[in-house]
């Protein structure tokens, strides 16, 4: 069948809206009509190169649809159920899941690829072979994807709320609850308040925060972070340190989560010298892959014994966690509608990430 999508053909360019073939399902697929894709960050570093990756390549990793086909062997999901697909596949037999950590699948070597399983493509454009985003592509209209992409949901859920929950929501959540380990009376200073930092800063609420920092230079990100529950807003990481050892008497903060869109090593710093002896700092954010961009010291981290960690995903399980946040939702225990500032048509999507880029959206989403 056709399809509509917005492709990246090298590294430096804008999103294209072209019309490509797409396959049907395969044995283990599934055929999904995307509702809503949300506009993530990380698909952006495909534009700019600090995302290597096989171009050209279909974007998108965070959606949410209905099945309308599936291949040979699916047997738990059918035509009419409501979807999110996770960013990460889930095999469910490898080391990583068989521990609970399927957020490390094995599938996930295959992500920049944007192959499925089995190494081969199912978007075309005449003898040319299209990847998608993370295995997905959900700035396509419609895209064939693994089964172990996709999560089954309530059908009463909205479709363009319900997709920010396939990467940033619970990647901004699970680097507070669980990377992190926020506690009850901790205090945790967050750098970088965008799709992901907000919801880190909804995270370290829920586990019982007792201050929370949102740092950012935009006015706006600063506003609606307090509105998510940050106690302080500041505009720099010099700021932030000074306040996290001023409202612990010197202490310094617990943890500090670095969820900035482009990861360098300032940030890092400031993270690392905000938190007090035992303290973590976790890295979510991505940068130039090429380039190094951690510096700390190192006779500060052995005499204080400080951590400094990565979190993919937040450390959250896909099959657990996507679930169980939509239920948060439901309960009114957790703000998505808020999350979305800004919604836009797939021909819109340049405009989208030149709004995010300008930092007057928490979350663009396309609706199709």
């Amino acid at each position: 069948m056709k399809t509509r999508a917005a492709v990246m053909w090298e590294a430096g360019k804008h999103w294209e809206i072209v019309e490509l073939e797409l396959d049907p399902p395969k044995a283990g697929e599934v055929l999904v009509k995307f509702a809503a894709s949300g506009m993530c960050r990380s698909d952006d570093h495909l534009r700019t190169g600090d995302l290597p990756s096989r171009y050209p390549i279909v974007g998108g990793h965070e959606g949410a649809g209905i099945v309308e086909a599936v291949g040979e062997g699916v047997f738990d999901i059918a035509p009419g159920d409501h979807i999110v697909c996770s960013f990460l596949p889930t095999c469910g037999k490898c080391r990583w899941c068989s521990t609970g950590h399927q957020n490390l699948c094995d599938l996930g070597a295959l992500l920049l690829d944007g192959c499925l399983p089995d190494g081969t493509f199912r978007f075309h454009s005449g003898e040319q072979d299209l990847g998608g985003m993370c295995m997905l592509g959900t700035f396509s209209e419609r895209a064939t994807v693994s089964r172990n992409s996709v999560v089954k949901i309530d059908d009463d859920l909205p479709l363009d709320k319900a997709a920010l929950v396939g990467c940033g929501v619970p990647t901004g959540w699970g680097s507070a609850v669980y990377s992190a380990d926020v506690r009850p009376g901790d205090t945790v200073v967050i750098f970088g308040i965008g799709g992901v930092g907000i919801n880190a800063v909804q995270g370290a609420k829920h586990a019982g925060a007792r201050d929370i920092i949102a740092v950012d230079p935009v006015e706006f990100k600063r506003t609606k972070a307090l509105e998510f529950g940050a106690t302080h807003a500041l505009a720099t990481g010099e700021d932030a340190i000074m306040r996290a050892y001023e409202i612990t008497n010197g202490v310094g903060a617990d943890s500090a989560i670095v969820t900035v869109d482009v990861v360098d090593s300032a940030v890092i710093e400031h993270a690392f010298n905000s938190t007090r002896k035992l303290g973590t700092t976790v890295v979510v954010g991505l940068g130039p892959m090429a380039d190094n961009t951690v510096q700390i010291n190192g006779d500060i981290l052995t005499l204080y014994q400080k951590t400094l960690k990565g979190s993919l995903f937040g450390s959250s399980n896909p099959m657990h966690d996507i679930k169980n946040i939509l239920s948060l939702y439901k309960a009114g225990q957790y703000k998505l509608d808020e999350l979305v500032t800004k919604t836009y048509s797939l021909d819109d999507i340049n405009q989208g990430y030149e709004d995010m880029e300008a930092g007057v959206n928490l979350r663009g989403v396309i609706v199709y």
